[in-house]
């Protein structure tokens, strides 16, 4: 046995870790996962603001959400998230989570109602990381 270790992509060598991974996995779930996008435009269809996830095993996980500077604190970014959270349902989501990091939007996330569950200290020797999650179904904790 060999171990390599790089910092280079290998497109085949990924496909075929992510898809042994993937059959591992379908031995004990159900296979539902999908991508879930939202985009925010202006007037000419430009990208304002953009929200990336995924829905599966009714949880929605957001991995990015981001606004441009100029069109920050319009409330861009809390319809994103409540477009993504309310499909998410549609999709049969119980439940969502993410994490962020200390200097990004910690209470934003809190102002939607988001708890954090877990925290990390020491990236980059000062930044915290934190881990929020929140019902969609209406129960409580």
């Amino acid at each position: 046995m060999k171990i390599e270790v790089t910092d280079l992509r290998n497109d085949h060598d990924d496909s075929f870790v992510a898809s042994q991974f993937g059959t591992y996995n379908a031995t004990f779930t159900v296979k539902d996962f999908r991508l879930l996008r939202v985009f925010a435009r202006d007037a000419d269809g430009s990208i304002i603001g953009g929200l990336l996830a995924d829905t599966y095993w009714q949880y929605l996980e957001v991995h990015k959400l981001w606004v441009s500077q100029a069109h920050r604190n319009k409330g861009h970014a809390s319809r994103s998230m409540n477009a993504a959270e309310d499909e998410a349902r549609l999709r049969g989501c119980k439940h969502a989570l993410l994490d962020t990091f200390s200097f990004q939007a910690l209470g934003f996330y809190q102002k939607l109602g988001y708890t954090e569950f877990g925290r990390l200290e020491g990236f980059s020797g000062k930044h915290k990381r934190h881990y929020l999650h929140k019902r969609l179904d209406g129960m409580h904790r």
